[in-house]
């Protein structure tokens, strides 16, 4: 009774397929797996190095936004 044989693999994979669709499948079985791997390093205890990722803008953009002026109705505090 706890066997899984391949027919049953192959019917949870059509009910995922299904449920999901096509594009969602590889995201949540990347984050299954990088979960799987975070939980298998913390019991071991064993870490990687992160790798450091730098948030800069494209060379000639600039921040552009600018509060908006008041309304007529309203007053500045």
């Amino acid at each position: 009774m706890g066997n899984i044989s391949a027919p049953e693999i192959i019917l949870l994979l059509l009910v995922a397929l299904l449920l999901f669709g096509a594009k969602r499948l590889p995201e949540i079985g990347r984050s299954l797996g990088t979960g799987m791997r975070e939980f298998k390093d913390s019991v071991t205890g064993t870490t990687k190095p992160e790798p450091t990722q730098t948030s800069q803008l494209p060379v000639g953009t600039q921040d552009t936004t600018a509060p908006a002026p008041p309304r007529e109705n309203e007053t500045v505090h």
